[in-house]
Parts: C-alpha cells; sequence; structure tokens
C-alpha cells in the first residue's frame, strides 16, 4: 500500500490511491482522529451509484438493466465499483491530490471519474466528477461514504423530515415521518449501541458530531443522508448521497441522473474540524 500524506497546520490525511480512499485523518491540536480507520477505509467514495438496488436491476427508459456484482458483496452492486479499483494518481502536492479511474461494465456503465482531496484551513474537500462516455445514455448517482470516530462520549444531530426504515437484504421499507427515538438525530445525541442502517429525508446538508472540546461539521449539498452504526463499534457513518436507496425503483427516480456522451454529474463534501 502506497499512501499519499496531505497535511497541514489543522490536519493530517493518508490517501490510498487503492479504493481512492482516506485511510486516516488527524486533528493535530488534540492530536485525535476525525476518522474511525477500518479496513474499507475511514472516507470512500461511493459510484457510480450509492448503496443497494433492489434485486440489482433497473429500468431505464423501458430497458432493464443489469447490474454487475463484485466480491464485496454476494448479491448487490454494492457502493458500486469505485471504492474497490485502484486509481490512478494524477496530482500530488502536501496539501491536496488529483486521483483518475477509468471503468466499463458491460451494463452500460462507462465513465471516467475524477476525485480530488483537499486541505484547506481546518476543512478535508472532498470532489468528485463522473463524465459518461458510452454512446447510451446511462444512469449515474454518488456519494461519500465516511466513518466518523464516535464513542459514548460523542453526540450527532442534524434536521430530517422523516426516514426509511431498514427491511429485508438493507433495502429501505416505505418512508415515514415518524422517527423513532433511537434513530432521532434532529436533537443532538448519541443514540444507542446498537445496529442501525437508515436514510433520511429533507436533510439540511449540515451534521455536526461533537466528541468532548472536538466538533466536526459535515457539508453536501443534497437532501439525502445515510446512516450506519454497528453494535460494539465506536464509528458512525454519516453518508451523503446524491440519491436515496433504492431510488432506482422509486417514482422519478430522485436524486439520479441520465448522463449522454460526455456529460458530467458533480458531487462533493466537506468535513470541517473545530
Amino acid at each position: 500500500m502506497t499512501l499519499i500524506r496531505l497535511q497541514n497546520a489543522a490536519l493530517e490525511a493518508d490517501i490510498d490511491a487503492q479504493g481512492a480512499k482516506v485511510v486516516r485523518l488527524i486533528f493535530h491540536p488534540l492530536q485525535s482522529p476525525v476518522l474511525h480507520e477500518n479496513p474499507a477505509g475511514g472516507l470512500f467514495p461511493m459510484l457510480p451509484l450509492a448503496n443497494r438496488v433492489a434485486g440489482n436491476r433497473f429500468l431505464l427508459r423501458g430497458e432493464e438493466v443489469v447490474l454487475p456484482q463484485h466480491d464485496a458483496d454476494d448479491t448487490f452492486f454494492l457502493h458500486g465499483d469505485g471504492w474497490l479499483k485502484r486509481w490512478e494518481v494524477v496530482t500530488a502536492t502536501q496539501s491536496g491530490c488529483l486521483l483518475r479511474l477509468r471503468s466499463w461494465h458491460p451494463c452500460g456503465y462507462d465513465y471516467t471519474a475524477q476525485l480530488c482531496y483537499q486541505l484547506e484551513a481546518s476543512s478535508l474537500h472532498a470532489s468528485l466528477t463522473l463524465t459518461h462516455s458510452g454512446e447510451q445514455p446511462m444512469l449515474y448517482g454518488c456519494g461519500f461514504h465516511p466513518f466518523f470516530a464516535f464513542d459514548a462520549r460523542s453526540t450527532a444531530q442534524f434536521s430530517a423530515s422523516g426516514y426509511w426504515p431498514e427491511g429485508e437484504q438493507h433495502l429501505p421499507l416505505p418512508w415515514q415521518s415518524d422517527i423513532p427515538p433511537a434513530a432521532d438525530f434532529t436533537r443532538a445525541q448519541y443514540g444507542e449501541d446498537a445496529w442501525l442502517n437508515v436514510g433520511y429525508s429533507a436533510w439540511s446538508g449540515q451534521a455536526v458530531i461533537q466528541r468532548d472540546v472536538m466538533r466536526v461539521t459535515i457539508l453536501a449539498q443534497t437532501p439525502w443522508l445515510m446512516l450506519f452504526r454497528m453494535s460494539g463499534e465506536e464509528f458512525l457513518c454519516l453518508e451523503p448521497q446524491t440519491h436515496p436507496v433504492n431510488a432506482h425503483h422509486m417514482q422519478g427516480q430522485p436524486g439520479l441522473q441520465v448522463l449522454a456522451q460526455g456529460e458530467s454529474c458533480h458531487f462533493a463534501l466537506q468535513i470541517r474540524v473545530d
């Protein structure tokens, strides 16, 4: 594993071109980890879709698209393929790096992705652009999957109008406005040390994790946020996505974009530490 080290006065990050993941993010003033280190990486991109699609297939303009599978999941094209492939390092400096990926699948995904990680003051900026190369239009979505350090001394808070509970095969049940207390982070709380894997609607694009005296703010321009935690683990995943989970089967396919050849979509995440 060859790491790209980014650092400034406030932050230090290690980037691995395998999966284009942030392996480690440290806040210097407190010598405290912002991200939880694990085999998947402290943060990885999700592309050309986020999470799971029911049946691992969907309809696009009346035609069925059957998604590929990969070794990370027995049933789904889970989080797409970008987090599993080796990216080309285009540029790397002390404060930032640019990575590129070329990917093609028989189902119609045919794209080039560029991912820029940049440290600015006490923030990590992640910026992802996908450009479709295929002759036939294709449906795209993306997101970021960070694992934030989160223990019993921590709280999380973000806005939401409702949520999708988890059903079979980790797919969402119908949306509901009544969020149970353990999943309701509209007020700052730790929640429960238990499995939780749900999506939220009408997110404002800002979430805050308070861990002792360290405050982490997550910023992204999307109304959809996924939350994942596991019992006994000291992390909380807050995953901004361009679309809700299984949007491919929802009316209007919310948040997904049909890209013609040469067209692009863009998504960005900022993690600010104070």
